[in-house]
């Protein structure tokens, strides 16, 4: 079986190309073809590598389209990339030869329409409130009078000219301004910045540290009021430890700071408000308070007097009483110069008595030393027949301990055997013939060999068989 060939079988004629070869020509073609384009699609396999450099995968139901950031963009998408959230990314469609692929490089990137920002706000205010960042037992009360009050907003707007306007026209304070940009790119970073910086300064710095922080800005979208949502600001918020009142868009504008902040106001200039009383308004309370204060002292005067005219006229005559008084102290101290000396003239009589029952204390003396003289010589006198006891009992132990020695069997004519290394030999089976010993008797040593043959075990006489019973002696 043959198989028929392009071109007639003159396939030699086909040019040949590297992979190298095919893989430019390719990637110079997608590239010109696919010079800048709009690509929407969910983010997939978002990962961030150590070069700084971005992958991750734009996806639809249709199909997959690997997508790669370098660092240097990356830093100026404005928006923090992540697995789910859908996407309009720009740029151009490039051919990566390493691995075959096709793939886009990110220039730009921003949120697929007010949806999906949505879908990534629900994400977010549901992942903080798992963490309790909303939970009410966090939220600080907000000082009635701040000294100094910190202001997060944009320098140019007319947020801040409307909050000085207001804390001016209410109670006039000391605000310290940090100028953030409250919208783009780098706006989320530089409000949490400037969150954590006034929670730095010093309490009595030389930058005063805020009582009050108010971070606010005017109305918009929501993409415009996206820094806000940010989860670098709201944990930046949440970790204040100056209490924070948030005033971010209109009263129907809502961001994830507003759930985080201590207190949240519609506006900036409610926020303002909320800050600070009202001065005229406090010093008319005070005035009232001052007059009622008066007021209440001079009729609990009135009403103490007129009690004490009342408890008065209750009262006895003092001068009879102290008149009373004196005649009964009188007659108490007659009777006590009396009792004084009754009862010393009681207490001689009796300790006059107790003297004479009292023991002589020379006869008393005598009486003891002759009983410790009695007790000293029985003392002596045990102490002697002990000492002799203990002396007898020890001779005779002595004696019996003496009697026991082996030396007293060598004076009656016994010697013992020594081997070469001070072992004391029992038996003769284990003397073998050249065998020097020593044999030590009651009056010195002597050393000997051991000659003749080695000794014979002598052998046990046979037990007589034991009679079975059935045949009696003939004797």
């Amino acid at each position: 079986m043959t198989e028929t060939l392009p071109n007639g079988g003159a396939d030699h004629n086909l040019p040949i190309f590297s992979v190298g070869e095919i893989s430019q020509s390719l990637k110079a073609v997608v590239e010109e073809s696919f010079a800048w384009v709009r690509v929407r699609g969910e983010i997939s396999g978002f990962k961030r590598a150590a070069s700084g450099h971005l992958y991750m995968a734009l996806k639809d139901p249709d199909a997959v389209l690997d997508a790669v950031c370098w660092r240097g963009t990356a830093g100026r998408l404005g928006i923090s990339p992540e697995d789910g959230m859908e996407v309009v990314a720009t740029g151009r469609i490039t051919t990566y030869a390493g691995r075959s692929k096709y793939q886009i490089v990110i220039e730009s990137m921003e949120i697929a329409g007010e949806g999906a920002l949505l879908k990534l706000l629900e994400e977010r205010k549901r992942k903080l409130a798992d963490e309790g960042l909303f939970d009410d037992d966090r939220k600080k009360p907000i000082p009635f009078l701040p000294e100094v009050i910190g202001v997060v907003t944009s320098p140019t707007g007319a947020v801040l000219r409307d909050i000085l306007h207001r804390l001016d026209d209410r109670f006039p304070s000391h605000v310290i301004v940090w100028p953030v940009v409250v919208q783009g790119e780098s706006a989320a970073e530089q409000i949490a910045a400037a969150i954590a910086g006034f929670n730095q300064l010093a309490v009595e710095g030389a930058v005063s540290r805020p009582d009050v922080l108010i971070v606010a800005r005017g109305g918009g979208s929501l993409e415009d009021l996206w820094a806000f949502n940010e989860e670098v600001v709201a944990r930046a918020a949440a970790q204040s430890e100056i209490p924070l009142i948030s005033a971010v868009g209109h009263e129907t504008d809502f961001t994830l700071i507003d759930f985080v902040s201590d207190l949240r106001a519609p506006t900036p200039t409610a926020a303002a408000e909320m800050a600070v009383p009202v001065r005229m308004e406090l010093l008319a309370q005070i005035m009232d308070d001052g007059t009622r204060l008066v007021g209440s002292m001079n009729r609990l005067l009135g009403d103490r007097t007129q009690r004490l005219e009342g408890l008065a006229r209750g009262l006895p005559n003092l001068r009879r009483i102290v008149e009373d008084m004196s005649q009964r102290l009188d007659d108490w101290a007659e009777r006590l110069s009396n009792g004084l000396k009754v009862g010393l003239e009681r207490r001689s009589s009796r300790l006059a008595a107790l003297i004479a029952r009292l023991a002589v204390p020379r006869h008393q003396l005598s009486l003891s030393g002759e009983r410790l003289a009695f007790e000293a010589r029985s003392l002596a006198t045990a102490a002697r027949n002990l000492l002799a006891t203990r002396d007898a009992r020890f001779s005779r132990a002595a004696a019996l301990l003496d009697s026991c020695s082996y030396e007293r069997i060598l004076d009656r004519g016994f010697a013992l055997a020594v081997g070469e290394k001070e072992e004391l030999l029992t038996s003769a089976a284990k003397l073998v013939p050249g065998t020097d010993l020593r044999l030590r008797f009651h009056d010195g040593e002597t050393g000997v060999t051991v000659k003749g043959s080695p000794p014979v075990k002598p052998k046990r006489p046979k037990k007589p068989a034991k009679e079975d019973g059935r045949q009696g002696s003939l004797l």
